[in-house]
């Protein structure tokens, strides 16, 4: 059993009779289907399921020549219809499945961001080589078994703007300094010394989370997954008609990029509302337009 299914609303679904009956349901009735032929003449099928409003099921396996599906893998989803970035997107085939992990780099995030891929039917089609970067927008969410709403932090006009500029010189800095310059480098690892310092004076006075308004941290041994804090700019309360179970769908700002969260309304602590903050685990997704890559 997939232990994300909750995120999208299937606590419930606990054996095997369970999760074929609603994999049974995701292929009578698809949202969208997708196919692409094999060289040895097997037609390679995703179904996706849109149970509520950009959640649902999706499910990976191959016709064989009598017409009989075989199931691969499925994986709980959940979509955004927001570009997160245009950048540089390298794919590589998972060894456990027929599935694909894409990993991009963007200096907003100050790591490498590694996602589930989504849509790996529309890879396969084009036929890239995998570990070959490819120009493409990208639209990233995700999905979380555990969060808590904090208080968001209040904010003058003037510390806004100073923030910004202070963004803004940073990014510059980055850039130059992946580029090899000596004089960037120096100036980030002073900056990091500076702020090092003020933090410690801070944090015996003040909250760890009144000092720290977002953050994106990779977590445990799986690759795709984070530890997240970012500013919620939208939200809703949806529910999965299979199981009457509310989800919550968290539209956040995680270090100036746009997430699409799902979240069970039983795991996640608190009342969310525009400004405060999500702090949680998530798996993270994401949708490729390979078109833009062509």
């Amino acid at each position: 059993m997939h232990r994300f299914l909750r995120a999208v609303g299937f606590s419930n679904i606990s054996s095997k009779q369970d999760m074929d009956k609603l994999i049974a349901i995701s292929m009578d009735k698809p949202s969208v289907s997708k196919q692409i032929l094999s060289g040895d003449g097997r037609k390679m099928t995703e179904l996706s399921h849109e149970f509520a409003h950009n959640t649902g099921l999706t499910i990976r396996g191959e016709y064989d020549k009598l017409g009989f599906f075989h199931v691969d893998h499925y994986f709980p989803y959940c979509s955004s219809s927001l570009i997160t970035m245009r950048t540089d997107v390298t794919i590589n085939k998972r060894v456990d499945t027929n599935a694909y992990t894409g990993m991009c780099d963007d200096i907003r995030m100050a790591v490498s961001v590694i996602f589930y891929l989504q849509n790996s039917i529309d890879y396969m089609k084009l036929k890239f080589t995998d570990n070959t970067p490819h120009r493409a927008n990208l639209a990233l969410s995700g999905l979380s078994l555990e969060g808590r709403i904090l208080l968001g932090i209040q904010k003058t006009a003037e510390s806004i703007n100073r923030s910004n500029r202070e963004t803004r010189m940073k990014r510059q800095l980055l850039l130059q300094a992946k580029e090899g310059d000596q004089d960037a480098i120096d100036s980030l690892t002073l900056d990091e010394i500076d702020l090092s310092g003020r933090l410690g004076k801070r944090i015996m006075t003040e909250d760890l989370y009144s000092i720290v308004e977002s953050s994106f941290i990779p977590y445990g041994s799986e690759s795709d997954n984070y530890m997240i804090i970012g500013t919620i700019l939208n939200w809703s309360l949806t529910t999965n008609p299979y199981t009457n179970e509310d989800v919550f769908q968290l539209l956040i700002n995680c270090n100036d990029v746009v997430l699409n969260i799902a979240i069970n309304r039983k795991d996640l602590e608190g009342e969310p509302m525009i400004g405060r903050r999500f702090k949680g685990i998530i798996w993270m997704q994401g949708h490729v337009d390979f078109i833009s890559a062509c």
